[in-house]
């Protein structure tokens, strides 16, 4: 009864509220104030441009490494990894073949599907943000979920996707590792490093969530819910870190299935 009374005067205290930003400072603000940024996104929830600005970086990014590297290099990492699948064994030399040509015509499409993956995962991730929100105590709607997630994502995925286009333009074809670069961009600001991702497809993916980005995501994903939701941060690290700990499991188990970096 306690917790319907809070939900109903937020609900109404919403209403009476005006927002202070435009979407556009929004954009800029989340790098300079998050707190203040997400305040406002408490009194009017957005997420459209930063969303679609969030996309069209990253299918830029994908755009100019797809066609940056040579067919031939790519169809030889497809070949290595598919050799080192647990059903490599199991598979005749004519599927593996055609699995692979599979895959490098797939490639082709993979700057407009990621966007869209993109898109969808979003929406999903404002789902989760909203209902883990809720558990924990929140008062938000699954709009204030929704640009939660995609504003935590909007900052670091600008700044990353920009700085990789400038290293993708610099940078030698030759010298693009494109598996860890589809996985963790060409920064490497993360501690993947520490280890070779076709022969490690494991431990890469558990050293990649020790990355600048991510961990900067995960901050403002907490700011963003503790002021949005009225969750103490103690709340939202909680819920940050478990979904976090949720997708990171995941990912492994991915890395091991297939034997790449998830």
């Amino acid at each position: 009864m306690e917790e319907n009374l809070q939900a109903t005067t937020y609900q109404q205290h919403q209403g009476q509220e005006q927002p202070r930003m435009s979407e556009i400072s929004t954009l800029f603000n989340i790098f300079i104030e998050p707190s203040n940024t997400f305040e406002d996104l408490r009194r009017k929830p957005r997420f459209i441009l930063a969303l679609l600005i969030s996309a069209v970086l990253f299918g830029s990014f994908m755009f100019g490494l797809v066609n940056k590297i040579p067919e031939s290099q790519v169809r030889d990492l497809i070949t290595q990894q598919m050799e080192k699948s647990p059903w490599a064994a199991q598979i005749s030399k004519e599927d593996k073949a055609k699995s692979t040509e599979g895959q490098v015509s797939f490639m082709k499409y993979t700057p407009f599907i990621a966007p869209l993956f993109m898109l969808v995962f979003s929406f999903i991730g404002g789902l989760v943000y909203f209902l883990g929100a809720k558990a924990f105590g929140g008062v938000g709607g699954y709009l204030h979920g929704l640009s939660v997630w995609v504003y935590s994502q909007f900052a670091p995925t600008a700044v990353a996707m920009i700085a990789n286009l400038i290293v993708l333009v610099l940078k030698p074809a030759e010298e693009i590792d494109l598996l860890r670069a589809q996985k963790t961009g060409l920064l490497n600001l993360n501690l993947s490093f520490l280890s070779d991702p076709s022969t490690q497809p494991v431990l890469t993916t558990i050293l990649s969530v020790f990355d600048v980005f991510l961990i900067w995501g995960w901050i403002l994903a907490v700011i963003g819910l503790s002021v949005t939701n009225r969750l103490s941060k103690a709340a939202a690290a909680a819920l940050v870190i478990i979904l976090a700990l949720l997708g990171i499991s995941f990912r492994v188990i991915g890395a091991f299935m297939s034997g790449a970096p998830s």
